[in-house]
């Protein structure tokens, strides 16, 4: 073997390894996860910081990775015909092979080399690894990739200037890499995380019902008029304590005297017993807190984003008319997403007015 072989031979072995570089870079940005690269540079990881810079800069450095297979790709045609040619040529020789079949043979068969390689370990195997492994990938090829952008900068902003132009001509308006999904990809990426393991069943619920909850009315979780305690305004303080003993709630809607299906407000039971301990001569109307009134209709996301604006954490639900049929508290909405809330004031299974 002369030195002429063994240099191109060299040479299309650094060829294709440069080939795998780029498409193992190239799918490896496409599949990390900006947050877990942010995760590693909050904990310092100095590699995750040049890794950001490229998945930041995601369309500009696809663009590099495309020029760099497409530079391999044409060195690689170059550099394989002949030298398959001059390794072959003392065979040919032998065998007297006329020059025009052996130039033919020389081609196909440095083809057929030449892309089985490319393919092979240029191509299929980085994917599947930076598909597999991509942060480790990313981390590992960004900074190359990042300095390989850098001297390539007048090329690759050529070539995008070039593209946009093109576009231009047929009147699409190029358009960047899409990071946003829909909610239905969004409840796709859920139930594969949840078959692949990654979510449990318990984080999954959690993952469902937050979806559900842009859907769902106050109707659907309010506590009916007809299972609501209440206190009257008017009551002793005795008959007060005795609800507080029977139901064990933190607050209680207060109702006018004779008229029980007007709620003008609720009291707190800490604030109230507080008072109580402290010796202070009160009555209830000083304990009594406004509540807000929502329609039946009303989303319970808008709802709760209201109650949490104006700190109050029960509230009257209406009919059409405006009349209270119901009420709904700040646990009932966060029980559309977490499920149950209990605590260890929860002495029986009743679903009255509480926080």
């Amino acid at each position: 073997m002369d030195g002429i072989i063994a240099l191109n031979l060299f040479l299309v072995a650094v060829f294709i390894g440069l080939t795998a570089f780029f498409v193992g870079a190239e799918f490896a940005i496409l599949k990390v996860r900006l947050s877990r690269i942010d995760q590693l540079i909050a904990e310092g990881n100095k590699r995750a910081v040049t890794a950001r810079k490229v998945a930041h800069e995601l369309d500009y450095y696809l663009s590099a990775c495309q020029l760099g297979i497409t530079i391999t790709a044409l060195v690689l045609g170059a550099l394989g015909e002949p030298t398959v040619e001059r390794m072959l040529h003392p065979l040919f020789e032998r065998f007297d092979v006329p020059a025009a079949v052996a130039t033919v043979l020389s081609y196909a068969i440095a083809l057929g080399i030449i892309t089985f390689l490319h393919v092979v370990i240029g191509e299929l195997a980085p994917k599947t690894l930076a598909i597999q492994f991509a942060e480790k990938m990313t981390l590992l090829l960004a900074s190359p990739l990042y300095w390989f952008g850098k001297i390539m900068y007048p090329f690759i902003y050529a070539l995008n200037g070039a593209s946009r132009l093109l576009l231009r001509v047929f009147g699409v308006k190029p358009a960047g890499h899409e990071t946003v999904h829909s909610e239905e990809e969004l409840k796709w990426i859920v139930d594969q995380s949840y078959e692949s393991g990654e979510i449990n069943q318990t984080e999954m619920g959690y993952l469902t019902n937050i979806f559900a909850f842009e859907e769902r009315t106050l109707r659907e979780i309010m506590v009916p008029r007809d299972r609501i305690v209440t206190v009257e305004r008017g009551w002793p303080l005795a008959n007060i304590l005795e609800v507080l003993g029977e139901c064990d709630y933190t607050r209680y809607p207060v109702t006018e005297s004779g008229r029980a299906e007007d709620f003008i407000g609720f009291i707190h039971t800490k604030e109230m017993l507080t008072g109580i301990a402290a010796g202070r001569n009160c009555s209830v109307n000083d304990f009594i807190h406004d509540m807000p009134r929502f329609p039946e209709s009303s989303s319970i996301k808008d709802v709760l984003i209201k109650m949490q604006q104006i700190r109050v954490h029960m509230a009257v639900v209406t009919d059409e008319s405006g009349t209270a049929i119901g009420l709904v508290t700040m646990e009932d909405i966060l029980e559309e997403i977490v499920g149950d809330i209990r605590d260890e004031s929860d002495r029986r299974e009743l679903q009255g007015a509480h926080a």
